[in-house]
């Protein structure tokens, strides 16, 4: 069987038991059985390269000793086994992070996962569909990554605003011209299920690992933060079939939530779509300095990546960071100003790509920007690049997302931080606008292009249902106007009946 058919028949299952209820629980029950199977399946490998390997978990929660036996626990026996002794004992389980790290790795997944299925008999069902798949066979694994992606997508239709998955197009784009090295600290501070940090692990995989010794120092470079439990599974899951094994760096917490003054890390290399269009909850902006305090989660996170990005040390280049952010952010006054001030006088702003609408469709309609900046030199002039939609195409949708291909004219474009971008030329999707210009408009950074007159559509469609729209709002509009005249006439038929 497919792995596409597997996870199909068992969202089906899924379907037919009273305890899960809508897709978010759905794939909330897949995800820890998931992340048990991917678990195990590396476990195996270890055993086998390690003389002095030990089950980091206790042996009968290992899934090869409930699971893998298709004829093995069903009905009340498994549930019992589950719910009382697996979930309890894993969130209970003593794994300090230095001694244990893969323990600790399993209790923080298990920190706040729930069995939804109420019925023992379709659980059996849906774990003898995973064990179907073949998590240590490398082609099995790298189609399950597809698969994978298609699951994250599949929550982020079922979740709420403000979570929604990043195109893998822009991932791709984002992560090729930061180019992290090997060696570099890699941080996403907001890392969802993992998309970012999936990305970064094999862009340095496949242009800078050469030996086994350059493997580890990969593993130790990535590094997440996800505030909810869901995105936290899956991310630590990616992680392992990306060939992580200990991925402890993946922390489940809320990167705010913690004094900007207190924070010592210094990142090299930050990627990532922070939450936009939320607010964070009370107490959290005490957490930045008074003047700068906001709930609004973007402002802050883009405060929090300026800070945390590494300061230049001996001639060498600061860190550098690629952020998406939403138009709001570019033309947004008040704290928004003051932190746009504070990101052109402490990093250099040097590449700003507009993006057209419908990115982040179905999710969302926000247009939004990617913003690229090293720390440690202030700004002197900001490119600006408007992505143009790809020949023939009108916007994204579900099923014509974005592809990673249109990206080309910008990299053939991007050139060299090195020198300044001296290679950048201006053309009708890319313009130049310096510091100055920028100060005089207050730091509002929504520069339209000035190359692209009004865009005049041709489309006979759009025309007709515009022309539409128009007719209805005047014929709305001629009502209301009759009915203020009607009153109006017939208030004055009273007043002059009463001065009779």
């Amino acid at each position: 069987m497919s792995v596409s058919s597997a996870i199909k028949s068992i969202q089906d299952i899924m379907r037919k038991d009273a305890g899960v209820d809508g897709d978010a629980q759905r794939l909330g029950q897949m995800s820890w059985l998931l992340f048990l199977k991917v678990f195990d399946a590396q476990e195996e490998e270890l055993e086998f390269e390690l003389d002095d390997y030990r089950a980091p978990i206790p042996e009968q929660y290992l899934w090869r000793n409930w699971a893998a036996d298709k004829q093995g626990m069903t009905g009340d026996e498994l549930l019992e086994f589950v719910n009382d002794r697996l979930f309890y004992d894993l969130k209970n389980l003593t794994a300090p992070i230095d001694k244990n790290p893969r323990g600790f790795v399993v209790k923080e997944a298990f920190s706040d996962a729930f069995n939804y299925m109420k019925n023992g008999t379709l659980l059996r069902q849906v774990i003898n569909k995973l064990n179907e798949i073949d998590f240590t066979d490398t082609d099995e694994r790298h189609l399950f990554g597809d698969i994978y992606e298609q699951i994250l997508k599949d929550l982020q239709s079922a979740g709420n605003a403000g979570e929604f998955y990043t195109p893998r197009a822009i991932t791709k784009f984002i992560v090729k011209v930061t180019d992290p090295k090997l060696g570099e600290s890699i941080m996403d501070p907001a890392c969802g299920t993992g998309g970012f940090l999936a990305c970064s692990f094999d862009h340095v995989q496949n242009n800078y690992v050469k030996s086994a010794g350059d493997h580890k120092t990969l593993q130790s470079q990535i590094h997440g933060v996800e505030k909810k439990q869901l995105p936290h599974l899956l991310c630590t899951t990616n992680m392992l079939l990306h060939g992580i094994e200990i991925p402890v760096q993946i922390k489940h917490g809320n990167t705010l939530a913690k004094p900007l003054s207190s924070w010592d890390e210094q990142v090299d290399v930050i990627v990532t779509n922070p939450p936009f269009g939320g607010t964070e909850e009370d107490g959290i902006e005490k957490n930045f300095p008074a003047e700068m305090q906001t709930r609004e989660t973007a402002d802050l996170f883009l405060q929090l990546i300026i800070e945390i990005l590494a300061s230049p040390v001996n001639g060498q280049k600061g860190g550098r960071a690629a952020v998406v952010l939403p138009d709001g952010t570019l033309f947004g006054e008040g704290v928004k100003t003051k932190i746009k001030k504070m990101l052109t006088e402490e990093c250099n702003l040097h590449t700003i790509v507009r993006l057209p609408n419908g990115v982040f469709n179905p999710y969302t309609g926000i247009k939004t920007n990617i913003l690229f900046f090293t720390k440690g030199k202030p700004t002197k002039d900001v490119w600006f690049y408007e992505h143009p939609y790809p020949a023939g195409v009108k916007n994204y949708s579900k099923t014509k997302p974005m592809k990673f291909e249109e990206f080309q004219t910008e990299l053939e474009w991007w050139g060299n931080e090195e020198d300044g971008f001296a290679s950048r030329i201006k053309n009708n999707q890319a313009w130049k606008v310096s510091i100055d210009e920028i100060i005089e408009r207050n730091f509002n950074l929504d520069i339209k292009n000035p190359y692209q007159g009004e865009v005049v559509n041709h489309d006979p469609e759009e025309l007709l249902e515009s022309y539409n729209t128009q007719q209805q709002e005047i014929s709305e509009l001629r009502n209301q106007l009759k009915n203020v005249l009607g009153a109006a006439l017939s208030s004055g038929k009273e007043s002059s009946g009463e001065g009779k």
